[in-house]
């Protein structure tokens, strides 16, 4: 029984499309959920304790649509 869970890819605005373009090439018959967090864009600037916090609210949307694994495509989370 294969699991049709959607893959779940996390990124803090749109550097990891190339990741997600490679995921899909990859893996063509994959569902995908994409979470680009262009609304507080870019990470790099922030504090540890804010992407920390901002990565882990990430992860939680993801985890609510019940993915089957999380793809982190961002360096600085």
């Amino acid at each position: 029984m294969s699991d049709i869970r959607p893959i779940g890819v996390f990124d803090s605005g749109v550097g990891g499309l190339t990741v997600l373009k490679e995921i899909i090439n990859k893996n063509p018959n994959e569902n995908i959920i994409y979470l680009g967090d262009t609304k507080r864009f870019p990470y790099g600037s922030k504090s540890k304790e804010t992407i920390i916090d901002l990565t882990k609210k990430g992860i939680e949307f993801l985890i609510s649509k019940n993915v089957k694994a999380i793809v982190i495509a961002c360096g600085t989370a």
